[in-house]
């Protein structure tokens, strides 16, 4: 498996020792360190509410490798209407849950090594057994991070984003 062989860096020329399949992040684009004192809003690794009124769940992003078993994946978060996120939220510890309809979401992570943004492209989130990530579908446009799940994206496209990601001072994005 080419992950436990890790790749050598064009950026620094060093050899790293894994090549990362996923990258997460934190909160949604939107959140705010100072919402963290507001009664009305909170952050966990899975949800977020900011002031009571916009809704989010963390999902992933998952992208086939072209002639590989793996794939790669973002931890993106996505916002739900009030319903929804109530709904998701009922269900949350319950056996059974992946038999829910998806719910309609924004995209609400920024992943800059996309253009044009990923900001709000349309998505559906599946629920999935309880202990996964809903699997976050995006909208088949020709968006290219759109395109990249229907199609995939080939191992140096990931030894790239992995460059972009650890360097980022380099010129390249960071996700």
């Amino acid at each position: 498996m080419a992950n436990d062989l890790g790749f050598k860096c064009s950026c620094c020329g060093e050899h790293h020792a894994e090549l990362p399949m996923n990258y997460s992040t934190m909160a949604p684009d939107v959140w705010d360190q100072g919402y963290a004192d507001d009664p009305d809003s909170m952050l966990s690794s899975d949800q977020c509410v900011i002031k009571g009124q916009h809704y989010f769940i963390k999902g992933l992003i998952e992208i086939p490798v072209i002639g590989g078993e793996d794939s790669f994946s973002w931890g993106v978060w996505v916002s739900l209407s009030r319903d929804s996120f109530a709904r998701a939220l009922e269900v949350w510890n319950t056996p059974g849950r992946e038999a829910e309809k998806p719910y309609f979401g924004w995209l609400t992570t920024e992943l800059s090594l996309y253009s044009p943004s990923t900001l709000n492209l349309k998505t559906n989130a599946h629920t999935r057994p309880i202990g996964q990530r809903p699997f976050i579908e995006l909208e088949p446009t020709d968006h290219p991070l759109a395109v990249d799940q229907r199609v995939g994206i080939t191992q140096d496209r990931v030894r790239e984003i992995a460059e972009a990601v650890l360097h980022p001072e380099s010129g390249n994005a960071n996700a």
